[in-house]
C-alpha cells in the first residue's frame, strides 16, 4: 500500500507525459513547417522552370 502512495505522489510520471506531449507537438509542428516550406520551394522553382522554358 505504501509503494502505491508513493507512486501517486511523485511527479516524474506527470513531468514526462508533460514532455512527451511537448515533443510531439515539437515533431508535428516542424513536420508541417517544412512540408509547406518544400511545396512552396517547389512551386517556385517549377515557375522559374516555366518562365524560362517559355
Amino acid at each position: 500500500m505504501r509503494s502505491i502512495q508513493r507512486f501517486l505522489l511523485e511527479e516524474d510520471g506527470p513531468t514526462a507525459v508533460e514532455y512527451a506531449v511537448m515533443l510531439s507537438l515539437i515533431i508535428v509542428t516542424a513536420s508541417v513547417g517544412i512540408s509547406i516550406l518544400v511545396t512552396e520551394t517547389s512551386n517556385s522553382l517549377n515557375n522559374s522552370s516555366d518562365a524560362i522554358a517559355n
